[in-house]
């Protein structure tokens, strides 16, 4: 069996709550041997609040190995840098400020792991004004501009509903410890890459960062409908509602003709996309007026057979019975010895000699390859059961 890409890496896994846990992810489905290194506790719940063996910590924390060790004693210390010296990489999501104290920061390691790939994330970065300061994510929709430009215009700002600057600044420090791994093997030389929410926030602005940086034109809430591409946004049917998105003169004579609704085309408001945007409202109380006629199946088949793009307002359980995300296989299958046959959220990612990464291994419990870890360090059963009498693991 071919292994898995990332099948020749070692990580260390000091992350909690959900942007570092997203990054190691990455690594671990892929097959890296990843060691999730935490305090000693019960271990009944995550550091999330929620129940360890509950659907969140579950899905954030499969394909790795466990162990309990106390950072802060001198053994656990030195176990962790032990453990470091033979690592690939290490991630952690700490304040800015924690590592350092707890002596397991980049250039701590770096000493004696020239080649480690550090990867960091915090609320706001690693320096600057803001750096110590706790951040999740919430936090930083709202100071990265996301609230102001969610949800309809006069209701007030509005959270995105998933925790979307957690999850893309995870992505991104995999991709940023990707690059740094590729380039150790130009070099031989690791290095310390980091993201932040606050960054990753921003940089998923996009357009809307961007026409306010080159246009000075500061974005408003638009509700269902898209901010420029106009009509693109949520029309009702006569059983629900659907998505249509048809900007762009082409696409729009489509829409129109598809819809059966021709003489839209020739309204003076409608001529040139400038003037639908300008009479945008008016635009779309028109064509809801024609949708209501019909069935979100009826138009859904129409405009796609068209070639304009539309489709359905999904529950997320409408989502997971879709044909198409069925064929895809995304809700994957694992094996929990306490849970039995449970489904996680596979890899959006395809590689044509792996369609998505073979059996997932379920998430560990608290300090469950404790043992078996520091028998790989040389660690007898003597010294282990002292290591959890002093509450060093």
């Amino acid at each position: 069996m071919t292994p898995l890409p990332l099948s020749h890496l070692s990580v260390l896994d000091l992350t909690a709550h959900r942007a570092g846990p997203t990054a190691v992810r990455q690594l671990a489905d892929w097959g890296a041997h990843v060691i999730k290194i935490e305090p000693p506790s019960e271990g009944k719940n995550d550091s999330m609040g929620g129940a360890r063996h509950g659907f969140d910590f579950q899905n954030l924390h499969r394909n790795k190995k466990s162990m309990t060790l106390n950072l802060k004693s001198p053994d656990g210390h030195a176990i962790f840098m032990k453990l470091a010296a033979k690592a690939d990489v290490v991630v952690e999501n700490y304040r800015s400020d924690v590592k350092h104290r707890l002596k397991v920061d980049y250039d701590t390691v770096a000493k004696i792991n020239p080649r480690i790939v550090y990867g960091s994330i915090a609320g706001f970065g690693q320096s600057g004004p803001d750096a110590a300061r706790p951040g999740v994510d919430q936090i930083a929709q709202g100071m990265g501009g996301l609230m102001s430009i969610t949800g309809e215009p006069g209701r007030g700002p509005m959270r995105v509903g998933i925790p979307i600057a957690d999850l893309t600044s995870g992505l991104l420090l995999a991709q940023a410890i990707m690059l740094a791994l590729y380039n150790r093997e130009r070099t031989g030389k690791g290095q310390w890459v980091h993201t932040s929410l606050i960054e990753a926030q921003i940089f998923m602005l996009d357009f809307q960062a961007s026409r306010w940086l080159m246009k000075g034109e500061v974005a408003k809430q638009a509700g269902n409908d898209h901010p420029t591409s106009i009509p693109t946004g949520v029309f009702p049917t006569k059983d629900g509602y659907i998505n249509i998105a048809a900007a762009g003169d082409k696409m729009w004579k489509r829409a129109a003709e598809a819809l059966g609704a021709k003489s839209l085309l020739d309204h003076p408001e409608h001529a040139t996309p400038a003037l639908r945007s300008q009479h945008r409202k008016a635009l779309n109380e028109r064509l809801a007026e024609v949708t209501k006629t019909n069935t979100s199946a009826h138009w859904i088949e129409a405009l796609n057979t068209a070639g304009v793009p539309c489709g359905p307002i999904n529950s997320i359980d409408m989502t997971f019975a879709e044909p198409q995300v069925q064929h895809l296989g995304i809700a994957r299958p694992v094996n929990h010895p306490a849970l039995g046959d449970i489904k996680v959220v596979g890899q959006p990612i395809n590689l044509s000699d792996f369609p998505q990464p073979r059996e997932l291994k379920p998430t560990p419990d608290l300090g469950q390859h404790t043992d078996e870890v520091l028998a790989g360090l040389g660690y007898d059963r003597k010294a282990i059961e002292a290591l959890r009498t002093g509450g060093v693991i």
